[in-house]
């Protein structure tokens, strides 16, 4: 079987010149087996795995760990928004924490359907993070908050969050 004919091997080729062509971070620890960095605002970044299989590529990235309360709001939010995602939905594994995986055949991955599929785990990753955080870890947020007050400590990456903390805006309103 030629390499063209196979299509583990084409599927392989069609994803290095996709994470090339999207200047994205990226390493191949074995063969068909990828690991991408994703650039974010609100996460820093997603790490995002991409295994080519026999039949299938599969797609998986942690976003973000089990939540320390409200846990059924947030499994039913999860699944609410898995109506709405294309080529990857929201999962968990066995200690609760939340990733996003999917799977392709083989026959559909194109340049385009990879920009797709990253496309996704970014915007469901990134996006959703901070919501995340508020529903799962606002306990976590408020002491944080007070802590770093406390000790005079930085509270710049707790900004988004100012409605669950108090923190008054540049013009003395407290949001929420």
């Amino acid at each position: 079987m030629s390499p063209s004919s196979d299509p583990t091997a084409t599927t392989t080729t069609v994803l290095r010149q996709a994470l090339e062509d999207a200047g994205l971070e990226w390493e191949s620890p074995s063969v068909g087996s990828f690991v991408v960095t994703l650039p974010g605002t609100r996460k820093l970044s997603t790490t995002c795995s991409l295994v080519v299989g026999r039949h299938s590529l599969s797609v998986n990235a942690f976003v973000v760990r089990c939540p320390d309360e409200n846990h059924a709001a947030v499994h039913r939010w999860l699944l609410e928004r898995n109506t709405r995602l294309y080529g990857v939905g929201y999962a968990i594994d066995q200690h609760g924490d939340i990733y996003l995986v999917g799977r392709l055949p083989l026959a559909a991955v194109t340049l385009e359907a990879v920009d797709q599929l990253l496309g996704a785990v970014l915007e469901n990753a990134d996006g959703s993070f901070n919501t995340l955080l508020e529903m799962g870890f606002a306990s976590a947020i408020r002491k944080e908050y007070a802590w770093r007050t406390a000790r005079g400590e930085s509270t710049r990456n707790l900004a988004a969050f100012k409605h669950l903390t108090g923190e008054a805006g540049a013009d003395g309103t407290v949001e929420g």
